[in-house]
């Protein structure tokens, strides 16, 4: 599978930048039962060579998306003068369900070019509601929240542990799973090309182990992200120093504070450099915006097992994320941010 780079733009919230986790508690979905070991490009174990199952019968759909764990970091931002460096963060986290999580938006391809989609939302509508235990999820239709449960304890290897020992275990506290109080992770947390491992000792959910490699901190070359009409946007980064394990993936949401109208993807090779086509940039643009938008872009690598709910995912990420700038558009949090004559808007736009 060929390395891929991920870029996440989005607006900030009332002003200070944050890291966004873009997705990745979408990806805490349900598990399911007995499982098998994946490598470390997501692709799930179909059984053994000689055509026999897999250990524990990993009988489930690899499509469907049903628990995930994710270890991402990012590096610190940039210092103020005379103000000491710091450095990066790093964070662990898990949730196992007993179904995938449903969404409130049905996302339809708009237009497309070359690795990227431009995604417009939908909201579906249910003549009756659905109450507060599902959602509409199409015209009609309702599909129940799912339940989070426990996998027991989950061993996690190949981490780089402030107290330099090898290994961490991580209990279910309310059936998420994060590492204990008092053990901190450094950064990055794992060399480029480690191999992480994340066993589940079963519970709830049957035993299961994930495998996923450490990935090179994200080095964001671009001074500043300007988005223009007809104008193509080119995000250029560090390479990565080993092939073949990390990809990049790019949301552009540049309407978050004025209720989402589009949304750009990408998908392209982690070579240094992606060009966001000047068409769909354009078409973005035309759809609205509001205000503080701002470009996460981030490197991961991924690795999954399937088991017989479905597929889970161990997500090893590095994240970048950036102020994005659209010529016109000045953000607010009040209107002494506004030039005069302007006042700040609800979707934290002066006009």
């Amino acid at each position: 599978m060929s390395p891929k780079v991920c870029l996440i733009v989005k607006f900030h919230a009332r002003g200070g930048w944050r890291v966004s986790v873009l997705g990745a508690l979408a990806g805490l979905l349900s598990l399911g039962c007995s499982t098998s070991a994946a490598d470390g490009n997501g692709a799930p174990d179909a059984g053994l060579p000689d055509g026999s199952p897999a250990p524990n019968g990993s009988t489930g759909d690899p499509t469907r998306l049903v628990g995930s764990f994710q270890v991402r970091s990012s590096p610190a931002a940039e210092p103020a003068d005379g103000a000491p460096e710091a450095s990066g963060s790093t964070s662990v986290l898990g949730k196992i369900y007993d179904g995938p999580t449903p969404a409130q938006l049905v996302w339809e391809v708009d237009a497309e070019e070359g690795p990227c989609q431009l995604l417009t939302p939908r909201v579906p509508f249910c003549n009756q509601p659905c109450g507060g235990s599902a959602v509409c999820v199409e015209d009609d239709t309702c599909q129940a929240y799912p339940a989070a449960h426990s996998a027991g304890d989950v061993t996690v290897t190949g981490l780089s542990l402030e107290s330099g020992e090898a290994s961490l275990v991580m209990k279910p506290t309310a059936n998420n799973y994060q590492p204990p109080a008092g053990v901190k992770l450094r950064y990055p947390p794992a060399e480029e090309g480690q191999a992480i491992r994340f066993e589940a000792s079963g519970d709830y959910f049957s035993a299961f182990t994930l495998e996923a490699r450490g990935v090179l901190p994200l080095d964001l070359l671009n001074d500043t992200i300007l988005l223009e009409p007809d104008q193509a946007l080119q995000l250029t980064w560090a390479p990565p120093g080993q092939a073949g394990i990390s990809t990049i993936h790019v949301k552009l949401d540049i309407s978050h504070h004025g209720g989402t109208k589009g949304m750009l993807e990408c998908a392209a090779e982690d070579t240094g450099s992606l060009d966001l086509p000047a068409a769909l940039v354009t078409r973005l643009l035309d759809l609205g915006a509001a205000g503080f938008p701002s470009i996460a872009v981030t490197r991961r690598a991924v690795g999954s097992a399937t088991i017989a709910a479905g597929r889970v995912d161990l997500v090893i990420s590095s994240l970048v994320e950036r102020p994005v700038e659209i010529p016109g558009l000045t953000s607010c949090n009040d209107t002494s941010q506004c030039p005069e004559g302007q006042t700040c808007q609800t979707d934290l736009t002066c006009q």
